[in-house]
């Protein structure tokens, strides 16, 4: 939630709901298996990865734009009432229409799939045929299945040559960067940190992407289900809390090895009704089948005490062998937790994260931006961490970790300080660190959650300026012990923290000081600018293949024109604890002290007149 009010509202995919609460979940009674659903394939194969493929493919999303059913030499128009990857529902209003689309077996289709409807890679045009199965008289609705389903016809028809076009892109881009840098190279004695700084750079964000390219995500071994107890904690969260509960309750995972605990940091909305509420209905209806009575509890805290306390109280309240810690504002996909836990069966694994998307996408352009953002630090730059096993920040959306190192390092992250300055946010990356330093972290890119991000340009800069003054603090505490890692991860952490830090006195010194003093125009520094931001448009493009792809231009624009020069601002102000994004304690002191000035600064005024 803002600390401004917005009547904006979030644009978000609207699923069809199952008529069951937990349609997801194993029944251990047996009558109901997860391959009975819609979408199980015609063979009943019930292999898992199949399973996970149908269900993606049976997804009903609700939706109402216009569909064009040619006929010989007609063309009828319907509403599309609600759609997934193998058919739709279409609503005819004229009665002629109706009964002459009914008695076809097969009917040719186009349309075009509005941005925000499906997924992000499915707004695309579509000329394609399909089949009548069913049909309702009374409403005048007619459900047709898809000859071929849209992922082979986006294969067939757009994918290959977007991903033709994107790779070709890239590997143009990337070589690019190479000549580019070759004249760093050749003009390096004349100005040696400037151009030394330019190569590291480019080496950095070259590697990134290359690394990230060859991430594999651990495959499924259906055998391999440890305990796991998933972690929400909650403050003044009312309008998501629900959703977040549901989806983490409702994983394709064994009864007997999910649990999930609800901390509420003493909220002053409605969150505890909220969560109460949620709860209340889930074990009404589904409890006995699924043994939520000893699955699905919550705690209220007496005061609040901060995120890292509410975590810490539902760790110390299981037993399970791995405890996920999920925002409140974050909603799992059903196969999450069964992704997230295969990197465990290497022994020395501590830590893993998930892939979070943005769910309000297309809400509007900062957004997309961010959209884009987070597919790329997720999907580039943790998986090229993850080859190394040393990701640097399993982020609070969806993280993983043994509980028994949890527990080992609880009272020092709890109550951790930095230069005397007690740390209240920051504690993704925190809690990292402690297990990083002695164990290896990981990211499984099937693992994926969606999360609400900010759709007001002043409350993301409070959420920049926040992560940006944690992630000075944590990368300090982590350089402590990253000297110890493998040499490729150990140079791309240090490089990964001397480049940002330094990049505003780099800018600042090409825009201004460069063409002030020696009267050059910033040519080669801007061109490399738009090969960063093309590196990060068209890998978007070639492993998403959707249309926010232009948002990383403005991405990197934004960046350099505002988000940069949070940084030496951070530099001075990391000791800082509010949040900026919601009302904490120290938001609310933060408040008071200054409204306080402000009324000092007032009463001065009317003393001296």
């Amino acid at each position: 939630m803002s600390l401004k009010e917005t009547s904006q509202k979030d644009v978000l995919l609207k699923i069809k709901k199952d008529r069951r609460l937990l349609s997801h979940v194993p029944d251990p009674t047996g009558q109901r298996q997860v391959s009975d659903r819609r979408g199980q394939d015609e063979q009943g194969n019930k292999d898992l990865d199949a399973i996970i493929r149908q269900h993606k493919k049976g997804i009903r999303y609700i939706t109402n734009f216009s569909v064009s059913i040619i006929q010989e030499k007609t063309v009828l128009k319907a509403l599309c009432m609600d759609i997934s990857d193998t058919g739709l529902l279409l609503q005819l209003e004229d009665e002629k229409e109706y009964e002459a689309i009914k008695g076809q077996s097969h009917v040719k289709l186009k349309f075009q799939i509005p941005p925000g409807v499906m997924p992000e890679g499915r707004e695309s045009r579509y000329k394609l045929s399909a089949s009548v199965v069913r049909s309702v008289d009374e409403t005048r609705q007619i459900g047709l299945q898809f000859l071929e389903d849209l992922g082979t016809y986006d294969r067939r028809r757009k994918d290959r040559y977007l991903m033709f076009g994107a790779a070709l892109s890239l590997a143009f881009v990337s070589f690019c960067v190479v000549l580019m840098r070759m004249e760093s190279f050749i003009y390096f004695r004349y100005h040696t940190l400037l151009y030394a700084y330019s190569i590291i750079a480019a080496t950095f964000l070259l590697t990134r992407y290359l690394f990230g390219m060859f991430y594999k995500p651990v495959p499924i071994d259906p055998t391999y289900t440890p305990s796991v107890t998933i972690v929400i904690p909650c403050f003044n969260e009312e309008e998501w809390i629900q959703t977040t509960i549901l989806s983490c309750i409702d994983q394709n995972y064994p009864v007997d090895k999910l649990k999930v605990i609800v901390v509420d940091d003493c909220s002053t909305d409605r969150s505890v009704e909220k969560i109460k509420e949620i709860i209340d209905k889930l074990k009404e209806k589904e409890g006995k089948r699924y043994q939520l009575e000893d699955r699905l509890s919550y705690f209220v805290q007496p005061q609040n005490a901060g995120k890292r306390a509410a975590l810490s109280r539902g760790v110390e309240n299981t037993d399970t062998d791995l405890v996920m810690f999920v925002d409140s504002d974050s909603f799992l996909d059903p196969y999450a937790v069964r992704n997230i836990v295969q990197p465990f069966r290497e022994p020395k694994m501590g830590g893993c994260a998930g892939r979070c998307d943005v769910a309000n996408t297309y809400t509007n352009s900062l957004t997309k931006m961010q959209s884009v953002r987070y597919y790329t630090a997720f999907r580039i730059m943790k998986a090229a961490e993850a080859l190394f096993d040393t990701v640097t920040c399993l982020s609070g959306p969806l993280s993983c970790y043994r509980r028994d190192i949890v527990m080992e390092y609880k009272d020092n992250w709890v109550n951790q300080t930095f230069l005397g300055h007690k740390a209240t946010f920051g504690d993704d990356r925190s809690m990292t660190n402690f297990v990083l330093s002695h164990h290896q972290c990981s990211y499984q890119d099937t693992a994926v959650c969606s999360t609400i991000v900010p759709k007001e340009h002043k409350v993301f800069l409070k959420q920049q300026m926040r992560w940006k003054r944690s992630w000075l603090r944590e990368s300090l505490m982590a350089g402590k012990f990253m000297w110890r890692k493998e040499p490729f991860a150990m140079i791309n952490f240090y490089i990964g923290l001397i480049v940002p830090m330094l990049a505003p006195i780099v800018v600042v010194y090409n825009f201004f000081y460069v063409p002030l003093t020696q009267h050059v125009f910033p040519t080669t520094f801007l061109i490399g600018l738009l090969l960063m931001a093309m590196m990060m448009s068209f890998s978007q493009l070639l492993l998403r293949k959707s249309t926010t792809w232009l948002f990383g231009f403005w991405f990197c624009l934004y960046y350099e024109l505002v988000l940069l020069w949070q940084m030496p601002i951070a530099w001075f102000t990391f000791w800082k604890s509010t949040w900026g994004t919601r009302m904490t304690p120290s938001d609310v002191q933060a408040e008071e002290k200054k409204r306080a000035k402000k009324e000092m600064k007032r009463k001065k005024a009317e003393n001296e007149t």
